[in-house]
């Protein structure tokens, strides 16, 4: 003992960091080591998921088109096109985030496009218990599937943008526009089967249409209600041997589209899933995967796309079931239908690689105008028009003018999610999903019930309030572009400002409120470390 004592050290404890304080983990990650020629193969992964999704839906698109007429008994068709999307509703809050991380995105893509296998095969036993509980497991599989596939869009949109040091939001649309080029092709050539097919056999024979009548005709477009189509000539089912030769053609396309993910595309992992430090890598717990998709509802951006995103179920719905039904089939027959849908799916196709690239010319907005006007019109046209097979091209106008409103919407309401919720990828596409399906499901389940020109006054008021909601976003985002953008010009003045706005971030987080500028940035994009090699 030397008679001195040192308390300056006594009591010490370990101090707490203070909320909102965040180390810096970017020299902490693994980095995504990519040469310029990579975007090369971003491209080609990109066709190949588009190709895939393209043979996938070719068999999908072109059952669900026929169900309710098909199997218009009882509703049947519908009940199960119902009980898809309900399913959907369900799995889109419980599955894609917890099996993305627990799979990764290639082999959830692989697995859920399996569950489409059953719905298809049970076409040739049409019974409630059959259809019904396929239909379940489709809208099980559906959540992941979708949500992967906006994922993998998402993320090698990014990297590509990286290499090449072009926009990321351009990129992003202009890849989802790609993909919805080749996947609404499969309307052209699901229904191209399905037409062929029934066309050529004694459905589609000459007599088949000699029992429709004036008075049937009165009760075709926005008269039409299933309740009162008993007897009506169009809508007999097709022989059986017809229907087999169909599900046979379609079990294959499903079989080869997930032949071609497992065998083709290259895994995530390659630009950046799961890596070191990543927030991909984290393991979570099942409860918190589980409860991704609710945490991202609380976000407002989130809240105020709802109602445009289940317009975008209840559209599709429509054209694919009410239209097809109270329009084509009740005036022209049920082999027709095949052929005005192919209208729909050629236009819808070429409109979304068009919009997806004209839109860094001239923004997202003007494109957004053109398929609010396109549809409103539309619905508006279709309360009067009195459908008759002896003007067969109106039926192919509407369906392709159709196609252009859904291309709208398609690649930039997708891609609007991709730029403003990039950091949380999986539970956003779960989100857009949940509530397209929910569309699906409300359009499904008063089908049976509401006339066409009700359905009809429904469509055009959700699409009124998804337009409203939209324009708020649209204007909240480019009010925080402004922001930022003054933001860094003073900060490049001033430093002494950063700190001022850590102490404001670290408030907000004390607070518990949703930050919308942090769900646009991803570690990924610092992550990535181009070489010129």
């Amino acid at each position: 003992m030397t008679g001195f004592s040192n308390g300056g050290f006594e009591n010490d404890e370990p101090v707490k960091p203070k909320a909102g304080f965040e180390p810096d983990t970017a020299s902490l990650r693994e980095k995504v080591i990519l040469n310029p020629g990579e975007k090369w193969r971003i491209l080609k992964n990109i066709t190949i998921i588009s190709f895939a999704f393209m043979v996938q839906f070719t068999a999908f698109q072109g059952t669900a088109n026929l169900q309710s007429s098909i199997n218009a008994t009882d509703g049947l068709g519908t009940v199960s096109l119902s009980a898809i999307y309900a399913a959907l509703v369900v799995s889109c809050i419980f599955l894609p985030t917890l099996i993305i991380r627990k799979l990764t995105v290639k082999w959830t893509l692989v697995f859920s496009m399996l569950c489409y296998a059953p719905y298809i095969a049970f076409q040739l036993f049409p019974k409630f218990y059959t259809l019904v509980p396929a239909g379940i497991l489709v809208g099980l599989g559906a959540a992941p599937m979708w949500a992967s596939k906006a994922t993998y869009l998402t993320q090698v949109g990014q990297v590509y943008a990286k290499i090449t040091e072009q926009a990321v939001d351009a990129i992003i649309v202009r890849f989802f526009g790609f993909f919805f080029l080749a996947w609404q092709t499969a309307e052209l050539w699901g229904n191209l089967i399905s037409s062929l097919v029934l066309s050529s056999g004694a459905h589609g024979s000459s007599d088949s249409n000699t029992t429709i009548t004036e008075e049937d005709l009165q009760y075709c477009g926005a008269n039409f209600c299933v309740q009162s189509t008993n007897g009506h000539g169009n809508l007999n089912r097709p022989p059986d041997n017809e229907i087999f030769e169909i599900t046979m053609i379609y079990l294959s396309c499903i079989v080869a589209a997930v032949a071609i993910i497992a065998i083709f595309l290259d895994p995530l992992k390659r630009y950046g899933e799961k890596r070191k430090g990543s927030q991909s890598a984290q393991e979570l717990s099942g409860m918190e995967l589980l409860s991704a998709t609710f945490r991202q509802m609380k976000k407002p951006n989130q809240q105020l796309l709802i109602p445009i995103t289940v317009f975008i179920g209840m559209e599709q719905a429509f054209i694919g079931a009410d239209f097809t039904q109270a329009y084509v089939s009740c005036a022209l027959g049920i082999h027709q239908i095949g052929f005005v849908m192919i209208c729909f799916g050629v236009v819808n196709a070429i409109c979304s690689i068009l919009f997806g690239s004209v839109m860094k010319y001239i923004g997202r907005l003007p494109i957004i105008i053109l398929g609010a006007v396109v549809h409103f019109t539309l619905i508006s046209v279709e309360l009067f028009w009195r459908p008759s097979p002896e003007n067969p091209l109106i039926f192919y106008a509407m369906s392709g003018l159709w196609g252009v409103g859904d291309a709208v919407w398609q690649t930039q309401i997708n891609g609007l999610y991709g730029l403003l919720f990039r950091r949380n990828k999986e539970a956003a596409f779960s989100n857009y999903r949940l509530w397209e399906s929910a569309g699906f499901v409300i359009a499904y389940a008063y089908a049976t019930t509401l006339c066409a020109r009700m359905k009809l006054y429904v469509l055009l008021a959700v699409l009124a309030l998804g337009c409203i909601g939209y324009t708020i976003v649209e204007i909240l985002y480019r009010r925080k572009q402004r922001k930022l953008k003054k933001q860094e010009k003073l900060e490049a003045a001033a430093k002494e400002k950063e700190a001022a706005a850590a102490a404001a971030a670290a408030e907000a987080n004390a607070t518990g409120e949703v930050e919308e500028t942090d769900d646009e940035l991803d570690d990924l994009e610092e992550d990535i470390v181009v070489t010129h090699f």
